[in-house]
């Protein structure tokens, strides 16, 4: 598939990862939804620099947690560009609660988490899924995490709901073919300001230190590395989906041996 002249739906698009997908794909000569539900200044700031490329670029306020915003987003999309080729699901949220503690999470925590992190996701395709098969071609990405793969990361309720995420992809990889494939990338630790206010700079700064220092690569994920990885799903995977990619360096390998 060729990214120049397509159209693509990134949700979560206002900064980190979506942004720089957004940019990236702009770069390429895709149009793009840049999505946000509360950072405006954000999404348009990105709109700007995917326009300096000179691609169209649509910015769209939407929640993908509610079905019918999600509906509203590929409308808009659709008369605007008149196709969608691609849709990136990159919305997510967390709430950072120690493994530990199981009291620390309610219901509530979990219906949160999943309504943006998996039927989110769920409901973008559902509303994007006859425009996505029209031209045979089309592709999703779901940004899942590692966490859903090692049940690690920000907390128990973010783990399964990107370990729903996983499975679901999986599944819709089976009935969305042979028009539109759907894979998952997974990232380890992103580098970034969105790690770094959830846990504190300092528990950051040396999280982030122990990621480099474990991983072969000796290097942890950023918004640009996932971004590239997206890339090649798109314009080099034609014959690749319901696989989930793992981006963090080697780190699940575990310590890599010392180098002589």
């Amino acid at each position: 598939m060729k990214l120049k002249d397509s159209v693509a739906i990134i949700t979560g698009s206002s900064s980190g990862i979506g942004a720089a997908i957004a940019r990236l794909f702009a770069e390429h000569g895709c149009h793009v939804v840049i999505n946000y539900s509360n950072n405006a200044d954000g999404a348009n700031a990105v709109a700007e620099d995917c326009r300096s490329h000179g691609v169209r670029a649509l910015v769209c306020k939407a929640n993908v947690a509610e079905d019918a915003d999600c509906r509203a987003m590929v409308d808009a999309a659709e008369k605007e560009f008149g196709r969608v080729d691609i849709l990136i699901n990159n919305a997510g949220t967390t709430k950072f609660c120690d493994h530990a503690n199981l009291d620390g999470l309610d219901m509530k925590d979990f219906q949160d988490l999943y309504a943006v992190n998996t039927v989110g996701a769920f409901q973008m395709t559902r509303a994007a899924e006859k425009a996505l098969r029209a031209n045979g071609s089309g592709h999703i990405i779901n940004m899942a995490s590692i966490a859903g793969l090692a049940g690690i990361g920000s907390s128990i309720a973010y783990a399964a709901s990107k370990g729903a995420l996983v499975t679901m992809t999986r599944s819709l990889a089976r009935v969305m073919g042979p028009e539109v494939r759907v894979n998952a990338v997974c990232p380890g630790f992103v580098q970034g300001e969105w790690l770094m206010k959830g846990l504190g700079e300092e528990t950051y700064g040396k999280l982030l230190a122990k990621t480099k220092a474990g991983s072969p690569l000796h290097d942890a994920a950023s918004p640009e590395t996932v971004a590239d990885v997206c890339l090649g799903l798109i314009i080099g995977g034609d014959l690749t989906t319901g696989e989930s990619i793992l981006i963090d360096g080697g780190a699940h390998l575990g310590m890599a041996p010392v180098r002589r």
